[in-house]
Protein backbone atom coordinates (compact mmCIF):
# COMPACT_ATOMS: atom_id res chain seq x y z
CA UNK A 1 0.00 0.00 0.00
CA UNK A 2 1.35 3.72 -1.35
CA UNK A 3 1.60 6.06 1.76
CA UNK A 4 -1.51 8.47 1.91
CA UNK A 5 -2.08 11.76 3.29
CA UNK A 6 -4.53 13.07 6.15
CA UNK A 7 -4.87 16.92 5.94
CA UNK A 8 -4.63 18.77 9.71
CA UNK A 9 -6.77 21.78 10.20
CA UNK A 10 -4.69 24.73 10.72
CA UNK A 11 -5.60 25.18 14.64
CA UNK A 12 -4.57 21.56 14.75
CA UNK A 13 -3.31 20.74 18.13
CA UNK A 14 -0.65 18.62 17.17
CA UNK A 15 0.62 18.11 21.27
CA UNK A 16 -2.34 16.84 22.42
CA UNK A 17 -2.37 14.44 20.06
CA UNK A 18 1.29 13.34 20.91
CA UNK A 19 0.30 13.47 24.85
CA UNK A 20 -2.48 10.95 24.49
CA UNK A 21 0.05 8.36 22.35
CA UNK A 22 2.78 8.59 24.97
CA UNK A 23 1.19 8.14 28.12
CA UNK A 24 3.18 4.28 28.44
CA UNK A 25 6.93 5.78 29.02
CA UNK A 26 8.40 2.65 27.59
CA UNK A 27 6.81 3.09 24.28
CA UNK A 28 5.89 -0.13 23.89
CA UNK A 29 3.56 -0.07 21.31
CA UNK A 30 4.04 3.51 20.40
CA UNK A 31 6.39 5.35 19.96
CA UNK A 32 6.59 9.39 19.42
CA UNK A 33 8.83 12.03 18.71
CA UNK A 34 7.94 15.90 17.44
CA UNK A 35 8.23 14.88 14.21
CA UNK A 36 6.82 11.01 14.32
CA UNK A 37 4.16 8.78 15.20
CA UNK A 38 4.15 5.16 15.16
CA UNK A 39 1.92 2.67 16.27
CA UNK A 40 1.77 -0.78 16.12
CA UNK A 41 -1.57 -2.86 15.76
CA UNK A 42 -2.81 -6.45 14.40
CA UNK A 43 -5.08 -5.95 11.06
CA UNK A 44 -6.56 -9.15 10.32
CA UNK A 45 -3.94 -11.08 12.45
CA UNK A 46 -0.70 -9.11 10.51
CA UNK A 47 1.57 -7.17 12.92
CA UNK A 48 1.41 -3.82 11.23
CA UNK A 49 3.27 -0.13 12.09
CA UNK A 50 1.50 2.52 11.05
CA UNK A 51 4.14 4.98 10.57
CA UNK A 52 2.89 8.75 10.63
CA UNK A 53 5.63 11.67 9.82
CA UNK A 54 3.92 15.07 11.27
CA UNK A 55 4.54 18.53 10.13
CA UNK A 56 5.46 20.87 12.61
CA UNK A 57 2.72 22.87 13.06
CA UNK A 58 -1.35 22.15 12.12
CA UNK A 59 -2.61 23.48 8.15
CA UNK A 60 -0.55 20.66 6.63
CA UNK A 61 -0.86 16.95 5.58
CA UNK A 62 0.25 13.79 7.89
CA UNK A 63 2.09 11.61 5.81
CA UNK A 64 1.06 7.86 6.59
CA UNK A 65 3.44 4.42 5.61
CA UNK A 66 2.50 1.24 6.52
CA UNK A 67 4.98 -1.49 7.52
CA UNK A 68 3.36 -5.20 7.26
CA UNK A 69 5.16 -7.82 8.27
CA UNK A 70 2.55 -10.17 5.55
CA UNK A 71 0.06 -9.36 2.33
CA UNK A 72 -2.52 -6.66 3.69
CA UNK A 73 -6.64 -7.04 2.36
CA UNK A 74 -8.15 -4.26 1.23
CA UNK A 75 -10.18 -4.81 4.56
CA UNK A 76 -6.96 -4.62 6.31
CA UNK A 77 -5.55 -1.34 4.51
CA UNK A 78 -8.95 0.14 4.61
CA UNK A 79 -8.51 -0.09 8.80
CA UNK A 80 -5.09 1.30 8.66
CA UNK A 81 -6.49 4.25 6.98
CA UNK A 82 -9.31 4.69 9.56
CA UNK A 83 -6.74 3.63 12.55
CA UNK A 84 -4.87 6.38 11.05
CA UNK A 85 -7.90 9.26 11.11
CA UNK A 86 -8.50 7.85 14.75
CA UNK A 87 -5.09 8.25 16.67
CA UNK A 88 -4.94 11.93 15.32
CA UNK A 89 -8.05 12.67 16.40
CA UNK A 90 -9.57 13.68 13.25
CA UNK A 91 -12.87 11.88 13.32
CA UNK A 92 -14.82 14.78 15.59
CA UNK A 93 -14.99 18.49 13.66
CA UNK A 94 -14.83 20.53 17.21
CA UNK A 95 -16.16 23.36 15.62
CA UNK A 96 -20.28 22.34 15.94
CA UNK A 97 -20.04 22.27 19.58
CA UNK A 98 -17.94 25.88 20.09
CA UNK A 99 -20.26 27.23 17.95
CA UNK A 100 -23.53 25.30 20.14
CA UNK A 101 -21.69 26.32 23.31
CA UNK A 102 -20.85 30.15 22.20
CA UNK A 103 -22.93 31.75 24.63
CA UNK A 104 -22.85 29.12 27.41
CA UNK A 105 -22.66 30.18 30.81
CA UNK A 106 -20.92 27.02 31.82
CA UNK A 107 -18.79 25.88 29.92
CA UNK A 108 -18.56 28.75 26.72
CA UNK A 109 -15.32 30.21 28.71
CA UNK A 110 -13.31 27.29 28.93
CA UNK A 111 -14.34 26.54 25.45
CA UNK A 112 -12.46 29.38 24.25
CA UNK A 113 -9.23 29.23 26.15
CA UNK A 114 -8.67 26.05 24.13
CA UNK A 115 -9.85 26.43 20.58
CA UNK A 116 -9.36 23.64 18.62
CA UNK A 117 -9.44 20.77 21.68
CA UNK A 118 -9.85 17.39 19.75
CA UNK A 119 -10.89 14.00 21.25
CA UNK A 120 -8.07 11.17 20.06
CA UNK A 121 -9.42 8.13 19.38
CA UNK A 122 -7.49 4.36 19.58
CA UNK A 123 -6.25 3.09 16.47
CA UNK A 124 -9.38 -0.34 16.42
CA UNK A 125 -12.45 -0.09 18.53
CA UNK A 126 -11.06 -3.02 20.25
CA UNK A 127 -8.36 -1.64 21.54
CA UNK A 128 -10.54 1.38 22.66
CA UNK A 129 -12.99 -1.49 24.86
CA UNK A 130 -9.90 -2.99 26.21
CA UNK A 131 -8.27 0.14 27.45
CA UNK A 132 -11.93 1.07 28.85
CA UNK A 133 -11.91 -2.25 31.07
CA UNK A 134 -8.12 -2.46 31.66
CA UNK A 135 -8.92 1.25 33.65
CA UNK A 136 -11.95 0.81 35.07
CA UNK A 137 -11.63 1.70 39.14
CA UNK A 138 -7.64 2.16 38.97
CA UNK A 139 -5.24 4.97 38.65
CA UNK A 140 -4.25 5.93 35.46
CA UNK A 141 -0.55 4.58 36.52
CA UNK A 142 -1.82 1.36 37.29
CA UNK A 143 -3.85 1.39 34.11
CA UNK A 144 -0.90 1.77 31.71
CA UNK A 145 1.39 -1.12 33.63
CA UNK A 146 -1.54 -3.05 33.34
CA UNK A 147 -2.11 -2.28 29.55
CA UNK A 148 1.52 -2.83 28.87
CA UNK A 149 1.42 -6.38 30.43
CA UNK A 150 -1.52 -7.10 28.33
CA UNK A 151 0.15 -6.04 24.64
CA UNK A 152 3.13 -8.19 25.77
CA UNK A 153 1.00 -10.96 26.60
CA UNK A 154 -1.50 -11.61 23.68
CA UNK A 155 0.13 -8.63 21.06
CA UNK A 156 2.51 -9.79 18.31
CA UNK A 157 5.79 -7.77 17.87
CA UNK A 158 6.63 -6.24 14.41
CA UNK A 159 9.98 -7.02 13.08
CA UNK A 160 10.69 -3.51 13.77
CA UNK A 161 10.65 -4.90 17.08
CA UNK A 162 7.50 -2.16 17.95
CA UNK A 163 4.74 -4.24 20.03
CA UNK A 164 1.48 -4.59 18.23
CA UNK A 165 -1.66 -3.94 20.05
CA UNK A 166 -3.70 -7.66 20.32
CA UNK A 167 -7.35 -8.08 18.21
CA UNK A 168 -9.78 -10.29 19.60
CA UNK A 169 -8.13 -13.23 18.36
CA UNK A 170 -5.11 -13.14 19.99
CA UNK A 171 -6.48 -12.06 23.13
CA UNK A 172 -8.70 -14.63 23.42
CA UNK A 173 -6.18 -16.88 23.22
CA UNK A 174 -5.07 -15.82 26.47
CA UNK A 175 -5.77 -17.98 29.84
CA UNK A 176 -7.29 -16.37 32.85
CA UNK A 177 -4.11 -17.21 34.76
CA UNK A 178 -2.05 -15.38 32.38
CA UNK A 179 -3.79 -12.21 33.46
CA UNK A 180 -4.52 -12.46 36.91
CA UNK A 181 -0.69 -14.06 37.67
CA UNK A 182 0.21 -10.39 36.38
CA UNK A 183 -1.68 -8.07 38.33
CA UNK A 184 -4.94 -8.19 36.62
CA UNK A 185 -8.10 -9.05 39.34
CA UNK A 186 -9.82 -11.90 38.58
CA UNK A 187 -12.84 -10.13 37.70
CA UNK A 188 -11.30 -8.07 35.17
CA UNK A 189 -9.30 -10.36 33.56
CA UNK A 190 -13.08 -12.28 33.04
CA UNK A 191 -14.03 -9.65 31.44
CA UNK A 192 -11.64 -8.94 28.74
CA UNK A 193 -11.29 -12.63 28.24
CA UNK A 194 -15.50 -12.65 27.80
CA UNK A 195 -15.45 -9.54 25.32
CA UNK A 196 -12.40 -11.09 23.32
CA UNK A 197 -14.16 -14.56 22.61
CA UNK A 198 -17.59 -13.21 21.45
CA UNK A 199 -15.90 -11.33 19.45
CA UNK A 200 -13.69 -13.73 18.19
CA UNK A 201 -16.61 -16.23 17.96
CA UNK A 202 -18.96 -13.34 16.17
CA UNK A 203 -20.96 -13.26 19.12
CA UNK A 204 -20.52 -9.76 19.65
CA UNK A 205 -20.60 -7.45 16.29
CA UNK A 206 -18.48 -4.44 16.63
CA UNK A 207 -18.59 -2.95 13.06
CA UNK A 208 -21.03 -0.54 12.37
CA UNK A 209 -23.47 -1.13 9.51
CA UNK A 210 -27.15 -0.66 8.49
CA UNK A 211 -27.79 -4.04 10.70
CA UNK A 212 -25.95 -2.91 13.74
CA UNK A 213 -26.23 0.83 14.75
CA UNK A 214 -24.28 2.20 17.52
CA UNK A 215 -27.24 1.93 19.68
CA UNK A 216 -27.36 -1.97 18.85
CA UNK A 217 -23.91 -2.14 19.82
CA UNK A 218 -24.26 0.05 22.81
CA UNK A 219 -26.66 -2.75 23.95
CA UNK A 220 -24.76 -5.98 22.93
CA UNK A 221 -21.87 -4.46 25.23
CA UNK A 222 -24.31 -3.94 28.40
CA UNK A 223 -25.16 -7.19 28.53
CA UNK A 224 -21.67 -8.50 28.49
CA UNK A 225 -21.00 -9.46 31.97
CA UNK A 226 -18.55 -6.77 33.73
CA UNK A 227 -19.41 -4.32 31.00
CA UNK A 228 -21.70 -1.47 32.61
CA UNK A 229 -22.45 2.47 31.47
CA UNK A 230 -19.46 3.78 31.92
CA UNK A 231 -17.24 1.31 30.22
CA UNK A 232 -19.55 1.38 27.12
CA UNK A 233 -19.98 4.90 27.06
CA UNK A 234 -15.68 5.64 27.23
CA UNK A 235 -15.32 2.59 24.70
CA UNK A 236 -17.36 4.95 22.04
CA UNK A 237 -16.12 7.86 22.64
CA UNK A 238 -12.16 6.00 21.85
CA UNK A 239 -13.19 3.62 19.94
CA UNK A 240 -16.38 5.20 17.32
CA UNK A 241 -15.65 8.58 18.06
CA UNK A 242 -19.35 8.81 18.55
CA UNK A 243 -20.29 12.27 19.05
CA UNK A 244 -22.90 12.48 22.06
CA UNK A 245 -20.95 10.00 25.04
CA UNK A 246 -22.43 10.49 28.82
CA UNK A 247 -19.31 10.68 30.62
CA UNK A 248 -21.39 11.19 33.93
CA UNK A 249 -20.07 8.33 35.68
CA UNK A 250 -16.21 9.74 35.26
CA UNK A 251 -14.49 10.64 38.33
CA UNK A 252 -12.67 13.02 36.60
CA UNK A 253 -15.82 14.84 34.71
CA UNK A 254 -17.39 15.27 37.88
CA UNK A 255 -14.01 16.63 39.40
CA UNK A 256 -13.52 19.19 36.59
CA UNK A 257 -17.38 19.88 36.98
CA UNK A 258 -16.89 20.83 40.94
CA UNK A 259 -14.03 23.47 39.92
CA UNK A 260 -16.28 24.83 37.27
CA UNK A 261 -19.30 25.50 39.94
CA UNK A 262 -17.01 26.51 42.43
CA UNK A 263 -19.02 23.86 44.83
CA UNK A 264 -16.78 22.05 48.02
CA UNK A 265 -18.40 18.84 46.71
CA UNK A 266 -17.80 17.19 43.54
CA UNK A 267 -22.04 16.86 41.71
CA UNK A 268 -23.18 13.35 42.17
CA UNK A 269 -23.76 10.95 39.03
CA UNK A 270 -27.51 11.67 38.85
CA UNK A 271 -26.60 16.00 39.18
CA UNK A 272 -23.47 15.45 36.63
CA UNK A 273 -25.82 13.39 34.10
CA UNK A 274 -28.25 15.74 34.22
CA UNK A 275 -25.64 19.03 33.64
CA UNK A 276 -24.60 17.00 30.28
CA UNK A 277 -27.43 16.61 29.23
CA UNK A 278 -28.01 19.91 27.94
CA UNK A 279 -24.94 19.45 25.77
CA UNK A 280 -26.34 16.42 23.43
CA UNK A 281 -25.86 16.13 21.06
CA UNK A 282 -22.32 17.20 21.77
CA UNK A 283 -21.60 16.01 25.03
CA UNK A 284 -18.07 13.88 24.15
CA UNK A 285 -16.67 17.29 23.58
CA UNK A 286 -17.88 18.40 26.80
CA UNK A 287 -16.07 15.91 28.63
CA UNK A 288 -13.06 16.17 26.03
CA UNK A 289 -13.05 20.11 27.56
CA UNK A 290 -13.19 19.01 31.01
CA UNK A 291 -10.79 16.17 31.26
CA UNK A 292 -8.92 18.78 29.42
CA UNK A 293 -9.51 21.76 32.11
CA UNK A 294 -7.72 19.80 34.34
CA UNK A 295 -4.26 19.66 32.46
CA UNK A 296 -4.44 23.07 31.03
CA UNK A 297 -1.48 23.63 28.64
CA UNK A 298 1.35 26.19 29.52
CA UNK A 299 0.25 28.21 26.44
CA UNK A 300 -3.30 28.65 27.78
Amino acid sequence: MKPFTLALPADYRLQDVLAFHRRDTESIAEEVSAERLRKGVLLDGVPVVLDIALPAAGGADAICTLHADGALTKSAQQQAHEAAISILGLRIDPAPFSAFTKKDKLLGALIRRQPGLRIVQSATVFEALTWAIIGQQINLTFAIALRRTFILQAGRQHSSGLWCYPDARSAAALSLEDLTTRKFSRAKAETLLRLAQLVTDGELQLDVTPANSIEQISSALLAVKGIGPWTVNYGLLRGYGYADCSLHGDVAIRAALQMLLGEEAKPDIKRTEQILAQYSPHRTMAAAHLWASLHPRDDQ
